[in-house]
């Protein structure tokens, strides 16, 4: 069986407070984009076996799809084991929830390859005990996403535009981006203000209230996300904004001419660069 794991964005990240059990309360907007890895799943006689096209994709049990998989076979007791490869096109350290897509994309071929009859719900709830971004990528559907990840209030996504992703070398370890926050002086974008561009097709909102509370300890830790920032500013782009915990970068345009300028400027600096849209179903 083949499926994609799509990669998402965040278009607004605000980090409320930090809970007593150490975690970080959230309030974000995230969109599934097109941009996504292509995974392999078969079913063999028992175990779990991985491979994978990149040397930099552990193959153990420290995989999130391996721990998925674990869980699932476990949770209901499947005697049969997986093969799993999967093409890597989502880079890691990137904001771009690279491993939670991977795992819940084999969260549903497995719910499909053994028959088990899940709901989306049952998946990520399974799912959120070993990624906080796991429930969202189960759905791949635009959202209002509370608490650690696992809250998700569906939104219809009415915006077009065209986005560049622009990534550095040197990714950003999410533990690294907490540890590093300020929140009374970070920056807390207006959720509901993007909530309501987003969902009335408002793009020039959706510009005005981008915002990420992570952005600012995660420059500290990569100081060339600010270069990639003033860069697509100066190349025209109507926003850009550093997703999730970092590294990279998005740049929105509606003109695909500009899409193209940016993509080839960058590339030649050898950076990460794909040219993406907002996933529709």
């Amino acid at each position: 069986m083949k499926v994609k794991a799509h990669a998402k964005i965040n278009l607004a990240l605000d980090v409320i407070r930090k809970r007593e059990d150490g975690y970080h309360d959230l309030e974000m907007i995230m969109v599934p984009i097109t941009l996504h890895d292509l995974i392999y799943i078969d079913v063999i006689e028992k175990g779990i076996e991985i491979t994978a096209n990149t040397m930099r994709v552990p193959t153990d049990e420290k995989n999130i799809m391996y721990k998925v998989a674990d869980a699932l076979m476990k949770k209901y007791n499947i005697k049969k084991g997986v093969r799993i490869h999967i093409y890597k096109h989502i880079p890691t350290q990137a904001g771009l929830a690279g491993g939670s897509a991977d795992g819940a994309a084999v969260l549903r071929a497995m719910n499909s390859l053994f028959h088990l009859n899940l709901s989306l719900e049952k998946l990520a709830e399974i799912g959120k005990t070993i990624g906080a971004d796991i429930p969202f990528c189960i759905y791949e559907e635009s959202a209002v996403v509370r608490g650690i990840g696992e809250q998700l209030d569906f939104i219809s996504n009415n915006v077009d535009c065209h986005i560049l992703l622009v990534k550095p070398s040197k990714g950003v370890s999410t533990k690294k981006a907490f540890e590093s926050l300020n929140i009374e002086n970070g920056i807390h974008p207006n959720i509901d203000d993007m909530r309501e561009g987003i969902i009335k097709g408002d793009y020039q909102r959706l510009v005005e209230n981008l915002g990420n509370t992570l952005e600012e300890p995660s420059l500290k830790i990569v100081p060339e996300i600010q270069e990639i920032k003033t860069r697509l500013l100066e190349l025209g782009f109507d926003g850009m904004l550093m997703s999730g915990s970092g590294s990279c970068v998005f740049g929105l345009t509606q003109n695909e001419e500009l899409l193209n300028k940016g993509a080839d400027s960058f590339k030649k600096d050898h950076y990460f660069v794909r040219k993406t849209n907002i996933l529709k179903k």
